[in-house]
């Protein structure tokens, strides 16, 4: 019940336009602010400022422009216009090709088919970047996946997807999109999910997460273990150890401003780290929404930073 009355909180505010304006105003503005920490800022101009220190410091990175449910077709048809601007804009920066989308960012609530065709046109335009299609809560998880395997099976092979370690049905999905060969970024899930389709206790969610990433190294293509837990990266590293798994055949995945000195360990340790960077105006309800798909993610924020200052102390 109290997640349940936190999640209603935190989505009343996500919806709340006059905090949206007042965030909008504030929030971005002061470059030590909370929100500026974990969202590099509005503009694609920012994202790729911040993709540059990234990429200073040898860590990969995938740009997030934000923003999900979109309310109209119109609306739909503009987010995929914006998309192949920042993948122009990026081309013109010089910078990493690699971006990650949600399929109700495209429009999937309101034509699916639409929403398919606005993907392809992404996909099109993409010389030389790679797409991944992120992975919203457990009623868009079969839909994403016909999605992405469709244009797999067109000829697509640029795109990738993200699969939940907490919902129960994933072991078998890891299985079939690696026996594809797409790319699987692999996570634990932040989403708030019934009892009937997801692991509710954290050490079935932990187990469940070990399996699917050794099946992952030992017969995936190229994985992207997405994680902060230092138990299961250290999993990793044994696992990839044991099997003679070259630390190029692999990647970590952080979120942006959480465990810098993590990300910066592994590159000195010679593994790959790709942090991922999300921008745009739509950062407030993102925020918002985030915190309230399960309570413990702000603890987990608030861990992060308080993890990163124990460590460079």
């Amino acid at each position: 019940m109290i997640d349940q009355a936190s999640k209603a909180f935190f989505h009343r505010l996500a919806r709340s336009s006059r905090l949206k304006t007042l965030a909008s105003r504030y929030g971005m503005k002061q470059p030590e602010s909370f929100a500026r920490r974990f969202i590099a800022g509005e503009t694609i101009d920012e994202a790729i400022q911040a993709a540059r220190q990234i990429e200073g410091k040898g860590l990969l990175h995938t740009l997030d422009y934000l923003g999900e449910s979109v309310g109209s077709l119109e609306e739909a048809d503009a987010v995929s216009r914006e998309y192949l601007r920042i993948m122009d804009v990026i081309v013109g920066a010089g910078i990493g090709r690699n971006i990650s989308l949600k399929l109700t960012q495209l429009g999937l609530d309101l034509d699916r088919a639409r929403a398919r065709d606005h993907l392809r046109r992404i996909l099109d335009h993409a010389d030389g970047f790679f797409v991944r299609v992120d992975m919203e809560n457990s009623p868009y998880t079969a839909v994403t996946l016909d999605t992405v395997r469709t244009l797999w099976e067109q000829g697509y092979r640029q795109i990738g997807v993200v699969l939940q370690a907490d919902l129960k049905r994933s072991e078998q999905d890891v299985k079939e999109i690696a026996a594809l060969g797409m790319r699987v970024r692999l996570v634990k899930g932040a989403y708030l999910e019934p009892a009937a389709v997801a692991y509710t206790h954290k050490a079935d969610v932990d187990a469940a997460y070990r399996r699917m990433l050794e099946h992952l190294l030992t017969c995936g293509h190229y994985p992207a273990i997405a994680t902060h837990d230092t138990r299961m990266i250290a999993h990793t590293i044994r696992v990839a150890e044991t099997h003679a798994i070259a630390r190029d055949r692999f990647e970590f995945q952080m979120l942006y401003g959480i465990r810098r000195d993590m990300q910066e360990q592994l590159v000195r340790d010679g593994y790959q780290v790709r942090v991922y960077i999300p921008f745009g105006r739509e950062w407030f309800p993102y925020f918002m929404r985030r915190l309230g798909e399960r309570p413990a993610n702000l603890a987990f924020v608030l861990r992060g930073m308080i993890g990163e200052g124990l460590t460079t102390s």
